[in-house]
């Protein structure tokens, strides 16, 4: 598979001497939420995808980086990029002192090879430089695999205009390259690349923001560009005020403006995360698109765990208006069936009573409310789960963290094992995690028996522990005869359509598809007698409404595309 060069936004954390040794990469420890595996890590680079793998470059010494399968669990690489600080020699000729811990590195596709661009510097300083090294691959197995330095891109003195740190690469339309780089030493600096080179186009530079600004990244989505940075104190733990802002232009070079209109040149820009619960200092954001689905990775510091630094997935979405949406919650509140992708069974309440004690299982789908779960997002990734029959939640039997630990009914009293973070694998399944010790919900022993109550475990991967959600059937009265019932799914929606599921065949089916604007940008009729529709369409990301019409019945629901 050939690999796609993507966008990343750095948001670097320096100048705080004396926490250093906090954020170090050699730092794994720790519990994760929700993502699994050895997931700490500071200044995450953009996804970059070789064949099956998942990479992601960070700040360490010689260069950390870490890899996933399927975007939920993570495993450190096996070596540093410079393996036992035998980093390159020129580095410190231009920025004595350094002594091999790199920052905020970049990892881009191009000309067949990966190109890894890293910054150099020393705490409180402007004398800094940034490298690049290729790689004809990521795998560190390969026979092939070796890091090239290839030398200096660009670097800054004591009296240079801005500091050469964090970069981050963007490729346009038309095969242009720009480079952004700098720190609150002097601002946020836009360059052109060479593409054949990966080195300056020119010296001609172009000032996109300043302040106390940390690093950003350009994105274009249709007629604009994006501009995302970071402001505010990082590297505090729990104390750090990281917030991601965004500006956009329609030109790649700025002026960048936030909703208000104010140029970020000028202290504007237009909030888009900051800290949250556990989530505090949120930054070095990053976008990876596949499949439908828009991840927006960066690293917080969790706040339940004395502040350590660690890797987040959150959602990018765009509205109405065109700005970013960026939220930890992947899934819509509402009512679902919740099947399990190895025995295509689904949650149940076993014995249909809804009463505290009873267990929580899989089921053949058979449209009974004992089998419906009302889903109510609480922010930050975080969700409860309740019964359709009785209205009692999904909870884990004694609030135990422990690997074999059932769920079972009980009333929800705002317990940590009553509620579950949510995470969307690569496949576009969800993987569901207690906050309890985030252990994942899964059938155990892959059992494919109705009736086998489900429980908790270490995530393996096994499709035994990955969910998709379904809503449940909603009914519309039209004009005196009788109704339609009918599912739209997989919710959200990827941009590429969606299934609408009718609950019996009938005449034609027009489906016509809404903006938030009210204007009809997609129509489509299915057959007579047909009950499963798919419709294909390319919508961006955002809220429709689909209307459903068969004959004299109409249906009207939203419908959530990502």
């Amino acid at each position: 598979m050939t690999p796609r060069l993507l966008f990343r936004c750095p948001a670097a954390y320096r100048r705080r001497l004396g926490l250093l040794l906090l954020f170090l990469l050699g730092w794994l420890g720790g519990p994760a939420y929700a993502l699994q595996g050895l997931t700490g890590v500071h200044d995450p680079s953009t996804i970059v995808k070789e064949g099956n793998k998942y990479w992601v470059f960070a700040t360490g010494q010689g260069i950390y980086s870490m890899y996933s399968t399927d975007l939920v669990t993570w495993t450190p690489a096996p070596r540093a990029v410079f393996v036992n600080n035998a980093y390159p020699g020129w580095i410190n000729t231009k920025v004595p002192g350094f002594q091999g811990n790199f920052w905020a590195p970049e990892c881009i596709y191009q000309n067949g090879r990966y190109y890894l661009y890293y910054s150099c510097s020393t705490f409180g300083s402007k004398v800094s430089a940034i490298g690049v090294a290729t790689n004809v691959t990521l795998d560190p197995t390969s026979p092939n695999y070796q890091w090239v330095d290839q030398g200096e891109v660009v670097s800054s003195n004591t009296n240079s205009s801005a500091n050469a740190i964090d970069p981050a690469i963007f490729r346009d339309t038309n095969n242009d390259l720009w480079l952004t780089y700098g720190s609150f030493f002097g601002g946020l600096r836009l360059a052109q690349l060479n593409p054949s080179t990966g080195k300056l186009l020119s010296t001609q530079d172009y000032s996109v923001a300043s302040g106390d600004v940390e690093a950003a990244c350009l994105y274009r989505r249709g007629s604009y560009y994006y501009l995302f940075i970071n402001r505010g104190a990082c590297c505090q733990g729990v104390n750090s005020t990281y917030r991601i802002q965004v500006g956009r232009s329609t030109s790649v070079t700025g002026p960048f403006l936030d909703q208000s209109g104010l140029d970020l040149n000028a202290g504007g820009g237009t909030p888009l995360l900051s800290g949250s619960g556990r989530f505090a200092g949120p930054g070095h954001p990053g976008i990876y698109e596949e499949g439908g689905a828009s991840y927006f990775s960066h690293h917080y510091y969790d706040t339940y765990d004395n502040g350590a630094p660690k890797l987040g997935l959150a959602t990018l979405s765009w509205n109405a208006a065109n700005w970013p949406v960026v939220s930890r919650d992947w899934v819509t509140g509402g009512r679902y069936e919740i099947k399990n992708q190895l025995s295509n069974l689904i949650w149940d309440a076993w014995g249909c009573t809804g009463v505290a004690g009873q267990a929580v299982a899989q089921g053949t789908p058979a449209g009974l409310t004992c089998q419906r779960w009302d889903v109510a997002a609480l922010g930050d990734g975080l969700y409860k789960i309740t019964s359709a029959q009785g209205g009692l939640a999904v909870s884990v039997a004694g609030c135990s963290p422990s690997g074999g630990a059932l769920l079972q009914l009980a009333a929800y009293a705002q317990q940590a094992c009553q509620q579950f973070y949510i995470d969307r694998a690569n496949d576009g399944t969800l993987v569901l995690a207690s906050a309890n010790g985030n252990r994942v919900v899964e059938v155990p022993n892959a059992s494919q028996t109705p009736g086998q109550q489900l429980g908790l475990w270490d995530y393996n991967g096994c499709s035994c522990q990955h969910w998709s959600l379904t809503p449940t059937t909603v009914t519309a009265a039209r004009s005196g005869a009788g109704a339609l019932a009918a599912t739209l799914y997989p919710v959200p929606a990827p941009s590429t359509g969606f299934t609408v599921g009718l609950a019996a065949a009938g005449p034609a089916t027009q489906v016509d598809v809404y903006d938030v604007r009210g204007r009809l940008v997609h129509r489509q009729t299915g057959a007579a007698g047909v009950r499963l529709l798919t419709v294909r369409t390319a919508l961006r990301p955002g809220i429709y409404q689909v209307q459903l019409r068969q004959g004299a019945a109409t249906l009207t629901q939203k419908l959530a595309v990502q």
